[in-house]
């Protein structure tokens, strides 16, 4: 198949300055509540033929680096990538793909290979056939399962493309290449400590990769991120998410807007495809499942900080906008 899976990603990271995209400062507001952190990585040396299977893994993330290729890349969708030494990539939403020395050799699943710990969170695979003869040949690719989660506004990893491709950021953001470099010199080199570093950087360049693509504008995403593109109807975002608990009224944020009541609501439906209250509520229970879940935080606390008057109150409308309780999102102590 053709190689259009990045399209997104590459027209909207095209040099100038363009429309669509989003400002700076709403930029920083939104991605405050970004999580971007490798749970498990492998430092991968391998001999081709090869043909490594990544199975899904639910609501993770997955990055590879290439420090000696070329190595190809299936996309879930089936879609083929050329990646060469010092290319990265970035499945937001994961899902089953796999890294091939070739389009046509078949896979084995990465889990199945022997690995040794190098730290905490990396292991080596090494499945390397020849000794020391074919050394230039192996392949070397670093990769990592991550926990991504944008708080309030996790729907946004839904309407990210299926691949992020980082050599088609590189002509807009040059101070990018260094921290290839640098990766690509770690996985090669393999120094004391390079497996810490090595996540570290990971961690930092699938977060830019994410940063880029919102401050271009998120692509040719639609829906209500198209009110992050309108510099007015995005204030009344951000302020919806800096202060979640607030007893908003319409008359407060057609106030943010610069723009009477009526004018206000009926753009801010056409263009999120909801009311004011019904983003607000939303936005309120994705941040509560977020809390009680990941944070443990007491369901009470929960529905006093989203501006609840009573528990009850918010158990109700939790119910009604997620269909469960919230008390089933709760992990035991």
């Amino acid at each position: 198949m053709l190689d259009h899976s990045s399209e997104n990603v590459r027209a909207s990271t095209s040099s100038g300055t363009s429309p669509r995209t989003i400002e700076p400062d709403l930029v920083s507001e939104l991605l405050l509540g970004m999580r971007l952190v490798g749970l498990d990585y492998r430092r991968i040396e391998v001999t081709p033929p090869f043909g490594l299977a990544f199975g899904e893994v639910d609501g993770r993330a997955q990055f590879h680096f290439v420090a000696r290729g070329p190595v190809h890349l299936r996309t879930p969708a089936g879609i083929l990538h050329t990646m060469n030494a010092g290319d990265a990539v970035l499945l937001p939403r994961g899902g089953s793909h796999a890294l091939l020395s070739r389009p046509d050799t078949k896979c084995q699943d990465v889990r199945a290979l022997s690995s040794a710990p190098l730290c905490s969170t990396v292991s080596a695979i090494s499945a390397c056939d020849g000794g020391g003869e074919c050394e230039d040949e192996r392949a070397i690719v670093f990769s990592g399962c991550m926990e991504f989660d944008l708080g309030g506004l996790h729907p946004l990893v839904a309407l990210m493309p299926e691949t992020m491709l980082v050599g088609t950021l590189i002509e807009r953001y040059p101070e990018i290449l260094p921290m290839l470099e640098a990766m690509e010199r770690e996985a090669k080199g393999a120094r004391a400590g390079f497996a810490g570093i090595l996540a570290r950087l990971a961690d930092v360049v699938a977060a830019f990769i994410v940063r880029a693509w919102v401050e271009c504008g998120c692509g040719d995403a639609t829906g209500w991120i198209a009110a992050l593109r309108d510099p007015r109807l995005g204030r009344v975002i951000v302020a919806l998410h800096n202060r979640p608990g607030h007893d908003w009224t319409v008359a407060e944020l057609a106030e943010i807007m610069g723009a009477s009541r009526s004018v206000f609501a009926e753009r801010f439906q056409e263009v999120t495809g909801m009311t004011p209250v019904r983003y607000l509520t939303e936005l309120r229970m994705r941040l509560a499942a977020q809390w009680i879940a990941k944070e443990r935080m007491p369901i009470e606390a929960v529905a006093l900080k989203l501006g609840y008057g009573s528990q009850a109150a918010f158990s109700r409308a939790f119910k009604r906008i997620t269909g469960h309780p919230p008390g089933s999102h709760a992990r035991p102590r």
